[in-house]
């Protein structure tokens, strides 16, 4: 038996052992997924028996060195461990926007302080972070944006506004984009870490036509940022000024997360799972679904393709906004197939018998996925300019 073998094999004794059954069943509302943070509670015991027994092996965050809080798997174990979480249909422990997007950026630019600090915190589970990128004049144009820090010695007082930042009412901390100069558009943007209660931030949910409100809008209003919190943690990650090279390598895993690249429910096969939900299907609703399920796989071939391209140094750039674009519009179909199938029940909108009308809604929510992130018409362009080398407009 090869190591790798001997691996597979633990991680099945250690899922088996560890996975309440309650915990390999698909996910039917928020309540189901842990955020962590300090406004954080758990559904059940299961869900939190099954948080614990992560932590403690490192697998809320697998990759991440184990001085992170991570379990220090190179990337075939990594691997692994997905594909056997996925065939019993393991919950994840933690959802956070600290493991998706920020903990990678701080990886990558961060001081040992901060890794130290903010890493284990996100890995145990104890911070709840937000993102603040978009802003009412500057979504696709994000370099355009207009919130300001002033210097002012030890601390900068921000002040501007936020939109579309996702669940930043429930969040605990915030990585922000604040312009530091005003002379320069891309060398004058500071990416900032704060806590969402500081003094003179404040937000105001968005609600959804899908009835829901992940959203919100956020409010600086004469905000003091300290420029450290210690030793060797600074309040900024990178560099002053240089804030715009972390929010590109950030873009990057943001675009991945949003399409499903992990292998998710996003992106996964349909076909067999709505057959046994709806019954004997149309043949035509079949037909497009067996399209919609090798699509799905070949997207998935796609993603694990670009992932071992990073390993080894051949990737793209661009590849993320591949990802984004392919990702979007599967699951747009997705979710449009789940509606056929479902008929008239289907759009249903308050009964306890769907959920809330939760297929519904959920169908309504993916119209936002081709704007959030970055619009597909951007992506489509960075990918005809960027991979294609076509000429520009």
């Amino acid at each position: 038996m090869s190591e790798l073998e001997k691996f597979r094999q633990e991680t099945r004794n250690w899922l088996e052992a560890n996975c309440p059954p309650e915990m390999r069943e698909p996910v039917r509302d928020e309540d189901d997924v842990y955020w962590g943070g300090r406004k954080a509670s758990f559904k059940n015991d299961t869900q939190k028996a099954w948080f614990e027994a992560c932590v403690e092996k490192g697998y809320t965050v697998p990759a991440w060195p184990k001085e992170y809080g991570g379990a220090g798997l190179n990337p075939a174990e990594a691997k692994i461990l997905r594909e056997e979480m996925s065939a019993i249909g393991a919950r994840p422990p933690l959802s956070s926007f600290g493991i998706w997007m920020l903990g990678p950026a701080l990886l990558h630019f961060g001081t040992e302080g901060q890794k130290q600090r903010f890493l284990n915190e996100i890995a145990r589970g104890e911070i709840r972070w937000c993102q603040g990128y978009s802003e009412p004049g500057s979504g696709s144009d994000l370099v355009s944006l207009q919130t300001f820090g002033e210097d002012k010695g030890d601390h900068w007082t921000v002040n501007g506004q936020k939109v579309w930042t996702s669940y930043a009412d429930k969040a605990d901390w915030i990585f922000c984009l604040v312009r530091t100069d005003k002379n320069d558009k891309y060398r004058g943007i500071t990416f900032m870490l704060f806590d969402m209660e500081t003094a003179g931030v404040s937000t105001k949910p968005i609600l959804l036509i899908s009835g829901n409100s992940p959203f919100c809008e956020t409010f600086f209003d004469d905000v003091d940022v300290p420029k450290s919190y210690g030793e060797d943690v600074p309040a900024y990650v990178g560099e002053i000024n240089r804030g715009w090279d972390v929010a590109k390598y950030l873009l990057g895993h943001e675009r991945e997360m949003i399409s499903g690249a992990d292998g998710g429910d996003r992106t996964s096969a349909i076909g067999a799972a709505l057959k046994r939900q709806a019954g004997e299907l149309d043949p035509v609703l079949r037909a497009e679904l067996a399209m919609f399920d090798v699509d799905a796989l070949a997207y998935s071939a796609m993603g694990e393709k670009f992932l071992d391209e990073i390993k080894v140094g051949k990737s793209h750039p661009a590849q993320p906004n591949m990802m984004k674009y392919a990702g979007t519009e599967l699951n747009k179909r997705r979710h449009e197939l789940m509606m056929s199938a479902g008929g008239s029940r289907a759009l249903e909108w308050d009964s306890e018998e769907t959920g809330g009308g939760k297929t519904s809604r959920n169908w309504l929510r993916t119209k936002a996925n081709s704007i959030e992130g970055g619009t597909s018409e951007v992506m489509l362009n960075v990918i005809s300019k960027r991979i294609l080398e076509l000429p520009g407009g």
